[in-house]
């Protein structure tokens, strides 16, 4: 069900499905995660999870997406949408740093985490995945163009390039940390590809 054909009241208990439902996936995964327990997590009937996600878990995964997706992004606002300087940058890495802090990191990314466990059995989720990276990539490499266009870096530092290393270092470094059971693998992993940027300063 689409929730643009949901009533106020609809919508905001689809939402609010969505919210708990991320949260307990982010925390058991989605192969130890059933309806069954998303209805308990949520205090929400089997029909009830049917009518706002006739597809089921798959559907309902999706949601889980776009949420943690907005989620994530917002945690580095408003850096993440002014980077137009080195000290933006720095408060950027720290920001990222920040937000994993306050949720212990334990479980990485969440996007990241739901790509590795489901995206390969479902085409539609692995799409909605790609889009929620490159979403996040763009905001770097409109960073990237825009230090280029002020003058703070060579005309040979290539934005795409530059931004994957960025959301690479983000990712691996959260990785690591999950392995180590703490963040400094995010914090050194941030620190290097910020000083790949720098080395193309004018």
């Amino acid at each position: 069900m689409s929730p643009q054909g949901l009533t106020a009241k609809g919508a905001a208990t689809r939402e609010r499905i969505v919210v708990a439902a991320a949260d307990h996936v982010l925390t058991h995964g989605t192969a130890g995660t059933s309806l069954d327990a998303i209805g308990v997590a949520t205090s929400t009937s089997r029909s009830q999870l049917f009518h706002y996600f006739p597809e089921g878990k798959a559907e309902l995964v999706r949601a889980i997406v776009a949420c943690q997706g907005e989620r994530v992004l917002d945690a580095q606002r408003p850096e993440l949408d002014r980077l137009d300087s080195w000290a933006s940058w720095k408060r950027w890495r720290d920001s990222v740093v920040a937000h994993y802090t306050a949720n212990s990191g334990e479980h990485g990314c969440p996007i990241g985490s739901l790509a590795g466990q489901a995206a390969a059995s479902d085409p539609q989720l692995r799409a909605d995945i790609a889009a929620y990276f490159e979403s996040w990539r763009g905001h770097l490499r409109a960073g990237v163009q825009r230090m280029r266009a002020a003058g703070l870096l060579r005309r040979g530092a290539d934005p795409d390039t530059l931004a994957t290393s960025l959301l690479a270092a983000v990712q691996g470094g959260l990785v690591l940390a999950q392995a180590r059971g703490d963040l400094t693998p995010l914090g050194e992993a941030l620190d290097a590809a910020l000083a790949g940027l720098r080395s193309y300063a004018s």
